[in-house]
C-alpha cells in the first residue's frame, strides 16, 4: 500500500521521548508506565501486532492516561485506528478482496480494530 504516509509508531515514541523496551508481559501485550515515560512490548510480537501494540499505548501517551481503566482502552484502541488505518489505504485493500478480514490483514490490524474504526465514521 502507498497511498498516503505510513504511520511509524516507533518514530513517533521517539519525539515524544518516550522509551520502547521489550520485556516478559503476562497480562498484556504492551504496558504504559507513565511514572517512567516508557511503554513496555511483550517480547515475540509479529511485526504488524507490535506496531499496533505501540500505536494503542502510544494513545495513552498522546491522551494522558496515567491509570488502567476500560474507558481508556478503548479511547486508546480509537485512537489507534485513526492512526492506523487512512482512508485512502483502505480504498487500496478493498480493490483487492471484498473480505473485511481481507482488509485488516493487508492494513495489519486485528478485525476489532477495523470494525472500530467503520463504527466511528459512521456516527461522526
Amino acid at each position: 500500500m502507498s497511498n498516503g504516509p505510513t504511520y511509524d509508531p516507533f518514530e513517533h515514541a521517539d519525539r515524544l521521548g518516550v522509551n520502547v523496551l521489550f520485556g516478559r508481559i503476562r497480562t498484556a501485550n504492551g504496558l504504559w508506565v507513565a511514572a517512567e515515560r516508557t511503554i513496555i512490548l511483550k517480547r515475540g510480537l509479529k511485526t504488524w501486532h507490535e506496531r499496533q501494540v505501540l500505536t494503542h499505548e502510544l494513545g495513552h501517551v498522546v491522551l494522558g492516561h496515567t491509570t488502567t481503566e476500560h474507558r481508556f482502552e478503548r479511547q486508546a484502541n480509537r485512537w489507534a485506528a485513526r492512526k492506523l488505518i487512512t482512508p485512502g489505504n483502505l480504498a487500496e485493500v478493498v480493490k483487492m478482496s471484498p473480505d473485511p478480514g481481507v482488509w485488516a490483514l493487508e492494513l495489519g490490524v486485528t478485525d476489532d480494530m477495523l470494525a472500530l474504526w467503520f463504527h466511528d465514521r459512521r456516527i461522526a
